[in-house]
């Protein structure tokens, strides 16, 4: 089942049956025992054995000695247009499927296209694997061709790093590195010598190695309990961990014991589901006013598998919202992370959703202080979220004067067959209104998507991916399409301002050639928005390398093969979107949608990083 076999099918019909293969193929028998075999045979054989089906990459001849037999083995490499795409299509895919996202490519400049996205998934947890061949072992230190210190690169940004030093540890290497990234819950690498791929060796091929993670210690178990049965207004803060450890049932039944709000941490609005009358939304940067209201009451806090990292719990809307006073229960399976952000009373290292079943049975049958109020608490609750949600119908009050003036030229000038520029809360409402069922949504970084935070709401875990606070750009496009290969038959949606849709548009191609039909939303405003905003508040509207004018995405979008539609009337955004995800889901069509937005400018993103300038030389003295 290789790539060029793709190319020669039916467009949907290939999709369907190639990733649906890829999904479902029971791996190739695995050799028991020592065998004779090549370096690439046992490099090849122990990813079977791990069950990689899919990678992703640029072909290179650094190794092309082992992708020759990818096919037979059951593996297809997808080929990208750029190697940073290929890191964050392995960080989607696994981040839905739970297993190794995995990412290839030539020695040098192929391998240090990969360091942002490998840095993203390392904040974002993901057990992606980079395989780094470098140049061979006779021509290190000669400063040859496509030669580099590929470790150094990645030391930063991965849990493990296993360099093969030898072609008969192979498959030791080889399997470790897929072992570490689960049981360390990150990225790892393997650095192969380019000449180690060859040659005759006698090795087995390691079987995998599965962690089982407990509930923690039964004294820190107990202290959390005891806390519990104390707390007045209980919060459960559920983060990353309750995520990649499946424990959202758990989660849910530690908040129905308790009657306790649930918030979800900076980006991981995917934690609890939305519909249940507990959840309250997410913090952090244009998050829920209601989760921050109801977090500000907290006498008790329990961070269910959550680092509570700086940049997720900074003050929003006006609000400096984290409880000063409350007692806080924090449970992470990394112990490194306890009491790192926030000071904790009880720190429990274990296993998010064992330790969430481990305390709840300690509560059954307890009268619990908190139960008294239960019934006052849930209406506070459902209060609330009700005034949030009325104040985000509104929410078009911000309007900034450099935006008007941009509003009132296209009214004049009429650009878009008589529509109008739309303002960007607006429009991510009527988005909200229309997504499918199961969505899976990717946001890049930027002004309009953070903002989306307010609007995207998930009832199922491993729905929604963000670049997390390594913040980079160009992630949302590639990572949304990794999450389709995982998971085919759900709806992939990925939204992109117009500066970061630019760094990795063309991975439409991409999208296109393999069969991997996605939907882009793509918020066309002209600027960089986020930047912008500071240049309003903190540097007198001295407006310096922020405008991005350009041609119509959708119209490029088609020059690649994709469908486009643009969007400047507000009635006609949630039928676009319908439309995109029909093509998507029915046709296997790609579509880029390109909304015209205003250039209204939201909270800045950085607020806690900048301050009033201060000029000492008399040439800068009027750039105050």
């Amino acid at each position: 089942m290789g790539v060029i076999r793709i190319r020669h099918q039916s467009f949907f019909g290939t999709f369907r049956t190639t990733f649906g293969e890829i999904m479902s193929t029971t791996p190739t028998q695995v050799p028991s025992g020592p065998q004779r075999m090549t370096p690439s045979e046992a490099f090849v054989e122990t990813m079977v054995a791990r069950g990689v089906k899919t990678m992703f990459g640029i072909m290179g001849s650094a190794f092309m000695d082992a992708m020759d037999i990818f096919a037979p083995a059951g593996i297809t490499l997808i080929p990208v247009v750029h190697e940073q795409g290929a890191g964050h299509m392995a960080d989607g895919y696994a981040r839905v499927s739970g297993r190794h996202g995995v990412v290839i490519g030539q020695n040098g400049p192929g391998i240090s296209n990969c360091v942002t996205s490998i840095a993203a998934a390392f904040w974002a947890h993901s057990p992606v694997v980079i395989i780094t061949p470098e140049t061979g072992t006779m021509g290190m230190g000669l400063g040859g061709f496509q030669e580099a210190n590929q470790l150094p690169m990645f030391q930063e940004f991965t849990k493990y790093q296993g360099h093969v030093n030898n072609p008969k540890r192979m498959a030791e290497y080889t399997g470790r590195v897929f072992d570490r990234a689960i049981s360390e819950m990150g990225p790892t690498q393997l650095n192969i010598p380019r000449d180690y791929f060859y040659g005759e060796i006698t090795c087995e091929i390691p079987a995998e190695q599965k962690i089982e993670r407990g509930a923690g210690g039964e004294n820190s178990l107990n202290e959390a309990a005891e806390l519990l049965a104390t707390a007045k207004f209980p919060v459960i803060l559920s983060g990353g961990g309750v995520v990649m450890g499946d424990a959202v049932a758990e989660c849910q039944a530690l908040a129905e014991r308790l009657g306790a709000p649930v918030v979800t941490g900076y980006l991981r609005n995917d934690a609890f589901p939305a519909s249940h009358p507990l959840w309250a939304g997410p913090l952090g940067y244009q998050g829920s006013k209601a989760a921050m209201k109801l977090i500000a009451q907290a006498d008790v806090v329990v961070a269910l598998g959550s680092r509570m990292g700086p940049f997720g719990t900074l003050p929003q809307h006006g609000l400096d919202y984290w409880p000063k006073e409350a007692k806080i229960i924090q449970v992470e399976a990394d112990h490194t992370n306890l009491g790192l952000v926030k000071k904790i009373s009880v720190g429990i290292c274990g296993d998010a959703k064992a330790a969430a079943k481990a305390i709840t049975a300690r509560l059954a049958g307890k009268a619990l202080a908190c139960d008294a109020t239960k019934d006052a608490r849930a209406k506070t609750i459902a209060d609330e979220k009700a005034e949030w949600e009325k104040e985000l119908d509104e929410w078009t009050h911000e309007r900034d004067a450099y935006s008007l003036d941009m509003i009132e030229e296209a009214k004049g000038e009429k650009p878009f067959s008589g529509g109008e520029y739309l303002h960007p809360r607006q429009v991510l409402r009527e988005l909200e209104k229309a997504m499918p069922k199961r969505v899976m949504v990717s946001t890049d970084i930027g002004n309009i998507n953070s903002v989306a935070n307010s609007y995207l709401r998930f009832d199922e875990p491993r729905s929604f991916f963000a670049p997390m606070s390594f913040g980079n750009c160009g992630y949302a496009l590639p990572t949304i399409m990794g999450a389709k290969c995982a998971a085919p038959d759900r709806p992939a949606i990925a939204y992109a301002g117009d500066g970061a849709w630019a760094m990795s548009m063309v991975e439409i191609m991409t999208a296109v050639r393999h069969n991997i039909p996605v939907t882009a939303v793509v918020f066309h405003n002209r600027q960089w928005g986020a930047e912008k905003k500071n240049q309003v508040d903190f540097y007198n509207r001295r407006f310096v390398a922020g405008e991005l004018e350009s041609e119509s995405f959708a119209g490029m979008a088609k020059a690649m093969g994709a469908e486009g539609i643009v969007v400047d009337k507000l009635e006609d955004v949630g039928a676009a979107l319908k439309k995109a995800v029909d093509m998507q889901m029915n046709e296997g069509k790609t579509c880029v949608i390109e909304i015209m937005c205003t250039r209204e400018l939201g909270d800045p993103f950085r607020r806690d990083a900048l301050a009033k300038p201060v000029r000492l030389l008399d040439k800068y003295k009027d750039f105050v």
